[in-house]
């Protein structure tokens, strides 16, 4: 009898001590741990081949979401100025057609004004040009419609000096009608 109340009382002291611990907590957003059957914690089940050494953790396909978005500004800061050189080579990759679109940019120098915001949305083509206009989905509020119009046409010139883009083919492939939206940013302390 004392022998199970000594194991009884040593039982509750393990579980009183391993509560006691401090959980780890996994600092990198999405991880996911195999399931153990003495495991209380939610998580990821999994099947693995009798082949395949340790534990296996399926890939997860991250909500990246339908649409391509890009912030242009007029004046780059000093740490992306990088962001804004044109490639030399046919456009492969999403970063590629980035810094094509940047380096495109010129804003407007008549009916400028410090800190307008245009955002417009659009898609290309396998041949690298637009299918369709750019299509004005956001403008700063309280603006003149002479400067939205402005602001507009200085996109609308922009896009159409650089296009047809060079895609390769894979890019071109992966990006045909997919939409992009472009925010313009107009940070000049004193346009003209």
């Amino acid at each position: 009898m004392w022998r199970g109340i000594l194991i009884l009382l040593l039982l509750a002291v393990s579980i009183a001590t391993a509560d006691t611990r401090p959980r780890q907590i996994n600092p990198i957003p999405f991880s996911h741990e195999p399931c153990s059957v003495l495991d209380g914690r939610p998580c990821t089940p999994s099947y693995c081949s009798p082949l395949e050494p340790g534990p296996c953790i399926p890939e997860i396909d991250y909500p990246y979401g339908q649409n391509l978005q890009l912030t242009i500004e007029s004046v780059p800061s000093d740490a992306d100025r990088a962001k804004y050189r044109k490639p030399g080579h046919d456009l492969d990759t999403i970063g590629d057609l980035f810094a094509e679109l940047r380096s495109c940019w010129s804003p407007p120098s008549d009916k400028a004004r410090a800190g307008m915001q245009m955002s417009v949305r659009f898609s290309f083509n396998k041949a690298g040009g637009l299918i369709g206009p750019p299509r004005l989905t956001y403008a700063t509020a309280g603006v003149p419609s002479e400067t939205r119009t402005t602001y507009l046409d200085a996109i609308n010139a922009s896009l159409n000096a650089c296009l047809p883009l060079k895609f390769t083919s894979g890019l071109a492939g992966a990006l045909a009608g997919r939409p992009i939206a472009i925010r313009y940013v107009d940070n000049r302390q004193s346009p003209n």
